[in-house]
């Protein structure tokens, strides 16, 4: 308040608390006319006030803490003044009446005042207050050089409505500016929620109920693989959903209605392959009279992935616990055989434990690839080069890149082991100049396609074919048992142990 008041010197007390009035000076920048371009309309209103009063200067002016500024002016140049030269500050302090100044010489407050005995030499003023919202925020005055007597009754009276045309022409202008803001702010918002919506993939509609009719954007025919629109037939889009889905998703959606809780429903596309799931989410945002719902607003969102998602979860672990029933049943069947085949518990301990490290690799490589495809040289690396020398290589391998199934890479795996811990032990791995030749190929056209796989054993001491199969023998034959169409042959040649493989293989997708 110091501020103002020091700002405000030569002005008396009474008008200077008028002028600085907290209320009016809330109402003035509420306007936000500060600054602001001059206006033809008030230039209209500043040109019929000089003729009404016959003179030749008029202006619009708005009077803050600090300033007078003209938003019109008609005789004169300028802006602003001081506060503190301001005749119209006393029109303020005058309250809805006119302040008239006949000849502003021979009047004590404003007989020094620089307007008076400056360039413009003002001898007579008359201003009416622009009142708006019941603060007085401004005035319509006149000005002359010359003294002149008090204006008649009815002249005061044009003056004073002009003035109050003003008030209203700054309301209207405020109304219209602010509405504007609003239509501004409201298409700002309806981008904002145009953008988060494509970016989220999201449909909008907006469901009558009176009408059965469903005003969207153009994603949402899209979603229900129909031709582009944006206005739908409640019984079209039911039809766009898959009849498997269709009763329960128009059940879900009147049961929603009608205990006027939100919508949430899932349901296949009707006609579209690979498989389209949406979601859709809904709420009653308009009601009747009697509580009945008229209007629904929602959302739907395309959930494929998910779906995707959750069936393979379902298949795999479907797989696991069927993997884990024949694991267990395999684990027993080794050790039982493993028990019934060995001399001495000490043996079995050792064929066991390997035979079991053998399983959980393979088990392990197919955790890795979540129990799909494996690739048959990752099952030989994992398996059989173990019993190779890394420096002394003498374990070849060739042949091309294969996929196995679940069932072959476990069964493989095993017979694998076998063969490598055979001939380790016996064959022509425990001789320096021993070599195992492992490769395999492809027979058979694109739809009957056999993995044929061969394992030679040469350079190891000769081979006598044994008096008694052990259960090793016995597990390289049957370890593929579960696999149609497989075969296997095992050999006991004098120059070294022969095995080959044969399975039928399995086309898996990219």
């Amino acid at each position: 308040m110091q501020r103002k008041l020091k700002e405000g010197q030569g002005l008396p007390a009474d008008v200077l608390r008028a002028v600085n009035d907290d209320q009016r000076i809330a109402v003035l920048r509420d306007l936000q006319l500060a600054d602001a371009t001059s206006d033809v309309d008030f230039d209209r209103l500043t040109t019929l006030a000089a003729s009404v009063m016959e003179a030749p200067i008029a202006f619009v002016s708005l009077i803050d803490s600090d300033r007078q500024w003209f938003k019109s002016c008609l005789g004169i140049g300028g802006e602003e003044l001081p506060i503190s030269v301001s005749f119209c500050a006393h029109t303020i302090a005058a309250g809805d009446k006119v302040f008239v100044v006949p000849d502003a010489a021979a009047d004590p407050r404003f007989a020094d005042n620089p307007l008076v005995t400056g360039s413009l030499n003002v001898r007579f003023y008359a201003g009416a207050p622009i009142i708006v919202s019941g603060e007085p925020i401004g005035t319509l005055s006149v000005i002359d050089t010359r003294p002149r007597p008090t204006p008649d009754e009815g002249r005061i009276d044009q003056l004073h409505s002009l003035a109050a045309l003003a008030a209203s022409l700054f309301k209207i202008k405020e109304d219209n500016r602010a509405g504007l803001a609003a239509r501004v702010a409201l298409a700002r918002e309806e981008k904002r929620r145009v953008v988060a919506v494509e970016a989220a993939s999201l449909a909008s509609w907006a469901w009558d109920l009176r009408t059965d009719t469903i005003e969207c954007d153009t994603l949402f025919p899209e979603l229900l693989d129909l031709p582009p629109t944006t206005r739908l037939s409640a019984r079209r889009i039911f039809r766009a959903i898959d009849r498997r889905d269709v009763k329960k998703a128009e059940a879900d959606f009147r049961a929603a209605l009608a205990t006027d809780e939100e919508y949430i429903g899932e349901y296949r596309v009707a006609g579209v392959h690979p498989t389209r799931w949406l979601a859709a989410r809904g709420r009653v945002i308009e009601h009747d009279e009697e509580g009945n719902p008229l209007l629904v607003f929602g959302v739907n969102f395309d959930i494929s992935e998910r779906k995707a998602a959750e069936e393979r979860q379902r298949l795999l672990l479907r797989e696991l616990n069927h993997r884990v029933k024949n694991t267990l049943a395999t684990v027993q069947a080794l050790a039982t055989q493993s028990v019934r085949h060995a001399q001495e518990p000490a043996e079995f301990l050792v064929a066991f434990t390997a035979r079991l490290r053998a399983l959980g690799l393979a088990h392990g490589l197919l955790s890795d690839h979540e129990w799909r495809g494996i690739a048959l040289c990752e099952l030989i690396k994992l398996e059989v080069l173990p019993f190779d020398d890394a420096e002394n290589p003498r374990i070849r391998v060739n042949g091309e890149h294969l996929l196995l199934s679940p069932d072959q890479a476990l069964g493989l795996g095993l017979i694998l082991h076998e063969l490598g811990g055979n001939a380790l032990q016996h064959g022509s791995l425990s001789s320096p100049d021993g070599i195992v030749d492992l490769s395999w190929r492809v027979d058979g056209n694109r739809r009957a396609r056999r993995l044929v796989l061969t394992w030679v054993e040469s350079g190891g001491p000769r081979v006598v074919p044994p008096h008694r199969h052990g259960f090793g023998s016995i597990l390289i034959r049957r370890s593929l048992s579960k696999i149609l169409a497989s075969e296997v042959n095992h050999e006991y040649l004098p120059e070294g142990v022969r095995a080959e493989i044969s399975m039928p293989l399995v086309d898996f997708p990219n």
